[in-house]
């Protein structure tokens, strides 16, 4: 059985969309456990009301993204753990090509192909690369359309989405769970880098395609969307890399990267941008890492 997880925030509408699209179209044996990360209205009660035979977990608090995901993984029963955002839609079976890919015991984890909703057109996931060394700037090269048929085949791939990902619990249990440091942005890269160091391989799976409406629940170009992004970055650095690469990263990031973009919104006159970037950035060097 697989237990498909998602995370709730203010979103019910979205959240009972996946679960419909789910009853469906989904064939293989599965579980849906929402964990509700504290939403401001009554969510939980929604869902409940609107799918009795779903897994409500109501947390008094919003745990983010890993933390939301980890209780929902405590609560699940599946031998396989299907993560996926909750602004997700499926328009055709999806689990079983995930879970072939997962039956060789190297895979420790996959993510299917995540097309745009509303731009069935554009491939918003087709395997991802390892950010760049210091900078860590995204390596993938940009989705082209002219090649889409490319996208299309299943490789292994350095970085999984955290829009749908799944993992056979065995490699959970061995690798722990995702790190909560974060609360949003990163943990998907930092989870893919554990793993690999593990020594599990991970998979792009083009044979199952969901559908992503992308920025539901912390919409792009918003001040709190900078901070935590500003601030994750910078954690992930601080976590990930070594020696001389994390030295250097950290100094590229507060002593470049900061200050451009600091200069940049306060032109623009953005000043809620510049201080979300900074307080964020601020904040990714100081918190403890564990």
């Amino acid at each position: 059985m697989v237990s498909i997880i998602t995370v709730n925030y203010n979103g019910w509408k979205d959240t009972c969309e996946l679960i419909a699209s789910l009853k469906k179209h989904e064939t293989l044996p599965y579980e849906v456990i929402v964990v509700d990360n504290a939403s401001q209205g009554d969510d939980a009660d929604k869902i409940v009301h609107a799918h009795p035979d779903v897994m409500v977990i109501r947390s008094k608090v919003n745990l983010g993204f890993a933390g939301g995901n980890n209780l929902g993984y405590r609560h699940a029963k599946g031998d396989y753990l299907f993560f996926v955002n909750n602004d997700v839609v499926v328009k055709s079976s999806v689990l079983s090509p995930l879970v072939q890919r997962l039956q060789n015991e190297q895979v420790g984890g996959v993510s299917p192909c995540i097309l745009s909703l509303y731009k069935p057109d554009e491939v918003q996931y087709y395997g991802y690369c390892r950010m760049s060394r210091i900078t860590l700037k995204h390596t993938t090269l940009p989705f082209d359309y002219s090649r889409r048929r490319d996208y299309m085949y299943a490789k292994e791939t350095e970085v999984l989405h955290g829009a749908a990902m799944m993992f056979r619990r065995d490699v959970i249990e061995h690798v722990g769970c995702m790190s909560e440091i974060y609360f949003l942005f990163y943990e998907e890269f930092d989870w893919s880098y554990q793993m690999q160091a593990a020594g599990y391989k991970l998979f792009y799976e083009p044979a199952s395609v969901v559908y992503h409406k992308e920025a539901m629940t912390l919409p792009k170009q918003t001040p709190l969307r900078e901070y935590y992004l500003s601030r994750s970055r910078m954690i992930f650095a601080r976590k990930n890399l070594k020696g001389m690469e994390k030295c250097l990263s950290c100094i590229y990031l507060s002593l470049l990267v900061m200050p451009v973009k600091f200069v940049g919104y306060v032109l623009h006159l953005r000043t809620r941008m510049a201080w979300k970037m900074l307080t964020g950035t601020i904040s990714g060097i100081f918190v403890p890492i564990r």
